[in-house]
């Protein structure tokens, strides 16, 4: 059982960024959290949480988590403690201008143990480009500091595939993170989404496939193992892998999604909305083959992999094909893709498409 809540709160809209964040409702902050609690008594129950099924990992996304002080997250911390299971993970993002050393304290007391830092580039021009609103500098004291103050594991977001982007660019951001105390890197290409800034002009996105491949080699060469096609770290998070291998996940607030068995759960997206019916849910049931088709696009740019039961008689024959061609292997009844950049790929032929 996963745990995500979901934060709306920006300091700032970045260019490239479609997610259901707001930059002008800091007004609503504690209604926000309090509305939270409403949505996760209903949850609770709705999922069956209890000490025999507890939640084994927390995500606070967003949004900006960082841009909500830790006395307003107490109250959630409180509910949801007696059902998280021992050693739980639990992650928040953060961005280096808001996590301040006193939010950063905060959070630990509360007993996160791992941060996602929103750093996407040490290159301020980059950073400019992005619509980030921090710099190079933001970003190495937050974690420098986060480190200091005791949390295990830290993360840090990096884009790549964006107009301008060089090799010595590149080589250079990630020299920089591996020389702080982070034992994992989010990796992501730059997409252009609707509704955004980046909208109007699409060739700001620009991957090269032989700079993304050397890229990752970069990045594995020094000890942290890609376990999935943007994830690569020392440590594995829980919370990600959870995900890879549809375990049920509650999402909590305005925009975030829940899952259970064969149907998904959507909160309402507008934040004042929200603040007035916590509870009122949309729900949608999967059918059996779109299931099918998630466990195949997840398990193959994952290190989740695809278990064979779940492949039919024709399917089956395709994979095996896919490993006498080497773009598959099959272990313990579960087939794996040593080649995530082919997974889309892999998952339509296996798939029958």
């Amino acid at each position: 059982m996963l745990l995500y809540i979901h934060i709306p709160f920006c300091d700032s809209k970045c260019s490239y960024c479609a997610f259901n964040s707001y930059v002008d409702k800091f007004s609503l902050r504690e209604a926000y959290m309090n509305a939270l609690i409403l949505q996760l008594k209903t949850e609770l129950l709705r999922f069956n949480v209890s000490a025999s099924n507890p939640i084994e990992t927390v995500f606070i996304g967003g949004g900006t988590p960082s841009t909500v002080e830790p006395s307003l997250y107490r109250p959630l911390f409180e509910m949801i403690d007696p059902y998280l299971a021992r050693n739980c993970e639990i992650t928040s993002e953060a961005n280096p201008n808001s996590a301040t050393r006193s939010w950063l304290e905060g959070m630990y007391e509360l007993g996160v143990n791992r941060l996602s830092f929103g750093v996407q580039s040490f290159n301020n021009e980059k950073l400019k480009i992005l619509g980030r609103a921090h710099h190079t500098q933001h970003a190495l004291e937050a974690i420098r500091t986060a480190s200091a103050i005791g949390y295990k594991h830290l993360s840090v977001d990096l884009i790549y595939g964006v107009q301008g982007d060089t090799k010595a660019l590149l080589k250079a951001d990630v020299t920089q993170a591996l020389a702080l105390p982070i034992d994992h890197i989010s990796l992501y290409a730059l997409t252009i989404e609707e509704e955004t800034a980046f909208e109007k002009t699409p060739e700001m996105a620009n991957e090269e496939l032989e700079l993304t491949r050397w890229l990752f080699r970069e990045i594995t060469s020094h000890g942290f193992d890609q376990y999935e096609i943007s994830n690569f770290g020392k440590y594995r998070s829980h919370h990600n892998i959870g995900y890879w291998e549809h375990k049920p996940y509650i999402g909590l607030g305005a925009g975030a999604v829940g899952f259970l068995e064969n149907c998904r759960y959507y909160p309402i997206t507008s934040v004042e909305h929200y603040i007035q019916t916590p509870c009122e849910i949309r729900l949608e049931e999967i059918e059996a083959e779109a299931l099918l088709s998630e466990k195949l696009f997840l398990g193959f740019r994952s290190c989740v992999g695809v278990e064979v039961k779940h492949l039919n008689p024709k399917q089956k024959r395709q994979a095996e094909l896919l490993c006498h061609e080497k773009m598959l292997t099959c272990h313990n009844e579960r087939y794996f893709n040593p080649d995530f950049l082919l997974a889309d790929e892999i998952a339509l032929r296996v798939e029958g498409f």
